[in-house]
């Protein structure tokens, strides 16, 4: 079986854009991660979180489309919160098929805790970067 190049791999590391955004999430999840453990969550628990922190409750479906996440990755990822009583799946009051995921007085005040953490660290985190604004742009323009 034929060997990639050196060259390859090299250039591959220095020009992929997949390869420079997955570095860049890890990175900025290891970040996240230690100044969130203050309030015991994750980075992914705190978006997940913030994305149920509606008027209404949402549909499984809606914040998986949110997180551009798959149900089934969404549905593990809710476990943890529900034990926890952060977070609670019931049926819609029209239609007891349907879903809503509800974040509850637990959860909101758990959320009330963890934003001022990731105001602070997403200030410092945006302190770094020279035009936060076009970054924001160009990773929204990825994930569509």
């Amino acid at each position: 079986m034929p060997r990639a190049a050196r060259e390859t791999t090299l250039s591959v590391k220095d020009t992929c854009l997949c390869f420079a955004a997955q570095r860049a999430a890890r990175a900025l999840g290891r970040r996240f991660d230690a100044a969130f453990r203050a309030v015991g969550v994750t980075n992914e628990q705190f978006s997940l979180l913030n994305a149920l922190n509606r008027a209404a409750p949402p549909m499984l479906g809606e914040v998986a489309e949110l997180l551009a996440a798959d149900r089934t990755t969404l549905t593990a990822a809710l476990k943890p919160l529900v034990r926890r009583g952060l977070v609670a799946v019931k049926a819609d009051a029209t239609d007891a098929r349907t879903r809503r995921i509800v974040l509850t007085a637990k959860g909101h005040a758990l959320l009330a805790k963890a934003v001022p953490i990731w105001r602070r660290e997403h200030t410092r985190l945006e302190r770094g970067i020279a035009d936060a604004g076009a970054v924001r742009r160009g990773l929204a323009a990825l994930a569509k």
